[in-house]
């Protein structure tokens, strides 16, 4: 077993674990897009960042491909590490303005504006779809193809894959596809339709400034019962 830190709490998790893995089985919440339980992790979106060591010696690294190590300290949801994933958000949102994964991240972390030129691109480059294919399907129909800003998924030279099943494995796992916003005006980005208007009742504690990380917050159940 390994000791870790997270968040002021002594834990201890399994040697080989994930920071993520530590995380959500010990019940802090962590947003992910690309991570996906079965498929290897890839640290693609950026969305699971904490920040790991002490003041001012800390960094942030994405808790999915970084491992459990002894004595490590760990803040999941420092005011450093939400500033990140908001912005992370944005940049998504600019992608794939019209999912409603996507929307209801920015809606439950608290993205009220989007600073970012709208692309409209759809596609956030989370690997799900590669990876289900290679990793669940045994086909590899489909890969990565360029770098950079010309980076896209596709089959090679675009030519229609023998390997391909028609399994709509890629389709459903795709955070652009599983599920669209319907509303109507996708180039103010932010939808927050489906945000909860109510405010946290908990902002920060006094623990290294860390936000409230209760999912769901222990005192709202309480008042809700």
């Amino acid at each position: 077993m390994i000791n870790l830190n997270i968040n002021g709490v002594d834990v201890q998790v399994e040697k080989g674990s994930t920071l993520l893995e530590a995380a959500q089985f010990l019940g802090f919440p962590i947003p992910t897009l690309c991570h996906m339980e079965g498929l290897s992790p890839y640290g693609a979106c950026r969305l699971c960042v904490v920040e790991i060591g002490e003041e001012p010696n800390s960094r942030l690294v994405t808790s999915c491909t970084y491992p459990a190590q002894e004595g490590l300290k760990i803040r999941t949801a420092s005011e450093r590490v939400m500033r990140a994933r908001k912005m992370i958000i944005e940049l998504h949102l600019a992608s794939c303005p019209q999912s409603k994964v996507i929307q209801d991240l920015a809606s439950k972390w608290g993205v009220r504006q989007q600073r970012f030129k709208q692309e409209h691109e759809d596609c956030i480059m989370c690997g799900r779809c590669v990876r289900m294919c290679e990793e669940q399907m045994m086909a590899k129909a489909i890969g990565f193809r360029g770098r950079g800003e010309n980076r896209t998924i596709g089959t090679p030279f675009d030519i229609k894959s023998e390997e391909c099943r028609l399994c709509g494995g890629c389709m459903y796992v795709c955070p652009a596809c599983q599920l669209r916003c319907t509303y109507n005006e996708p180039d103010k980005a932010i939808c927050n339709g489906c945000i909860n208007l109510a405010p946290p009742c908990v902002e920060k504690d006094n623990f290294h400034d860390m936000m409230c990380y209760m999912d769901p917050c222990v005192a709202c159940e309480i008042k809700k019962s």
